[in-house]
């Protein structure tokens, strides 16, 4: 065990950095840090993908909802359903700190974990369209609260020079949740109906043992609990050291006012209320294409295959365009690539008004989501850079809190419009107009001097 673990055991430092940058660690010793970091990124990334999964079948198998004659569903009420689980993870968010303070990371998550998937076999035995929304609803706190746990495990148990990487290509698997849904539905929906495809969203159930038995446990939290015996089994199995730094000031009561009043003070205004207008927007874009693409795709004249396939492309371009963009990010800088991608996107949804070949249909569907769903990645690394360290995490949270609004909002909205009988084409202009809002307010973030953003 290290210097820096003994005496920071006897002071009690919460702080944890399990992976300081040393040129005299053995291969040994690296290879065992690096077993760890795989281990917590996939078992992060495939709650992610569960995630995503939950969240992304709802859109695929919606088409089928809508002709399900039991439940006589309309696209109003099929929309209100939708938010449903965008309310729940509204909740879920909110609670996930207080339940993280009391159990843990790695328990909250596996909570989470469990209580989606329970609900996702529950969805598919429901037997009146009520039942179905409140078990959306339920399975929808759990959702709530993974993103944050999965991203806080994958941070602290990642290497300091390469954090942005491994969150990176743990959050791919939302996008990747939502393929996998995509593609199991052209595979099996016709023949199988909906209520399958929500019975495949309670299979990582089976994975929660797993998560028992070899998941850590944040080092801060075991810490912070004083279960130091914990903290030192888990440094002595990977060769860890804990390193003895400050109490970080965002821990204490005092700092947390501050990260609020910075949000508010006359340097970061403007630039706080134009962020919570960008992440509605984005959110919106998100959400709503997410629940009514396929079924906007069919009211334009394809066949339910072809639109879940529309569905399959926006998030595929979605993982694979994250990581493009972060790498051109750092190099262009943040503002102007994000404000270029919401730009791409509203014009494509825009063009998508307009009946096209298929292929170019295909190459403008990607084009959407990598614009919206994979961009909105990039915009969160945006706020964090943007914002002081005292004020980060508070800029973040309150971002994402209120960018919620758009994700409940944009199924009701679409789904109204379509009960309405409009034009076909208002429900692509809608969210061009979102991407078009979302590109002109990135423009008007006041630049920082001593950022490159």
């Amino acid at each position: 065990m290290s210097k820096q673990y003994l005496q920071s055991k006897k002071q009690g430092i919460t702080n944890v950095n399990a992976f300081p940058s040393s040129s005299s660690l053995d291969i040994e010793q690296k290879n065992k840090r690096s077993s760890l970091t795989i281990l917590v990124v996939f078992s992060c990334w495939f709650a992610i993908l569960a995630d995503g999964y939950d969240l992304g079948i709802y859109g695929a198998v919606l088409p089928k909802l809508l002709e399900y004659q039991e439940w006589g569903l309309t696209p109003a009420k099929a929309g209100v359903i939708a938010s449903y689980a965008l309310v729940g993870m509204l909740i879920g968010a909110i609670l996930v700190g207080t339940i993280t303070d009391l159990i843990g990371r790695k328990w909250t998550l596996i909570v989470c974990l469990t209580l989606f998937s329970i609900t996702m076999a529950l969805a598919a035995m429901a037997t009146t369209p009520e039942m179905f929304g409140l078990f959306r609803f339920i399975g929808g706190i759990g959702l709530g609260g993974v993103i944050p746990t999965a991203s806080a495990l994958t941070i602290e148990y990642s290497p300091v020079k390469r954090r942005s990487l491994a969150y990176a290509i743990m959050f791919t698997g939302y996008s990747f949740g939502i393929v996998l849904g995509s593609l199991l539905s052209i595979v099996m929906l016709e023949s199988f109906g909906w209520r399958l495809m929500f019975w495949i969203g309670a299979i990582p159930l089976l994975a929660v043992p797993f998560f028992v038995r070899y998941l850590p446990e944040s080092l801060s939290f075991l810490l912070m609990k004083n279960r130091r015996d914990e903290v030192e089994k888990i440094c002595k199995r990977y060769e860890l050291e804990v390193l003895e730094q400050d109490m970080e000031e965002k821990s204490s009561p005092q700092s947390r006012w501050q990260g609020i009043s910075t949000l508010f003070s006359k340097p970061y205004l403007r630039a706080t209320i134009l962020f919570w207008i960008i992440d509605i927007m984005a959110m919106f874009l998100i959400y709503g294409l997410n629940t009514w693409l396929p079924q906007m795709m069919r009211k334009a004249g394809y066949p339910l295959g072809s639109s879940l396939s529309f569905l399959l492309m926006l998030n595929l371009t979605a993982a694979g365009g994250v990581l493009i963009a972060g790498a051109i990010a750092d190099r262009w800088g943040s503002k102007r690539v994000i404000s270029i991608s919401y730009l791409l996107a509203a014009v494509a949804i825009a063009v998508l008004s307009i009946k096209s070949s298929l292929l170019v249909v295909y190459i403008l569907v990607g084009i959407a989501g990598f614009g919206s769903v994979g961009i909105t990645q990039i915009l969160n690394a945006y706020i964090t850079k943007y914002y002081p360290s005292h004020a980060r995490a508070t800029a973040l949270g309150w971002t994402l809190g209120f960018g919620r609004i758009g994700a409940i909002s944009g199924p009701i909205i679409i789904g109204m419009f379509m009960s309405m009988q409009y034009e076909q084409v208002w429900n692509f202009y809608i969210f061009a107009i979102a991407g078009l809002i979302a590109a002109i307010a990135v423009l008007l973030i006041p630049m920082k001097k001593d950022t490159i953003i």
